[in-house]
């Protein structure tokens, strides 16, 4: 298994959204990432993630991100 660490900077504003679903509440949390490189991602965090996300981070914020 590859894991990948990344640092950079948030350059949108969060885009937060709740699915309701038949097998339970979907949160999720969606917003681009420009790395140190110039390059951009985007980040998509589920429910306890989504929420911490939208509670904690905001646009400009530094950030480093570990994935799989």
């Amino acid at each position: 298994m590859n894991i990948c660490f990344f640092m950079g900077k948030i350059i949108n504003d969060i885009d937060f959204q709740f699915i309701i679903h038949d097998r339970g509440n979907i949160s999720i949390a969606i917003f681009e990432v420009e790395l140190n490189n110039k390059s951009k991602i985007t980040v998509i965090g589920y429910n306890e993630m989504a929420d911490f996300c939208y509670a904690r981070l905001r646009k400009n914020d530094n950030i480093a991100l570990r994935g799989f």
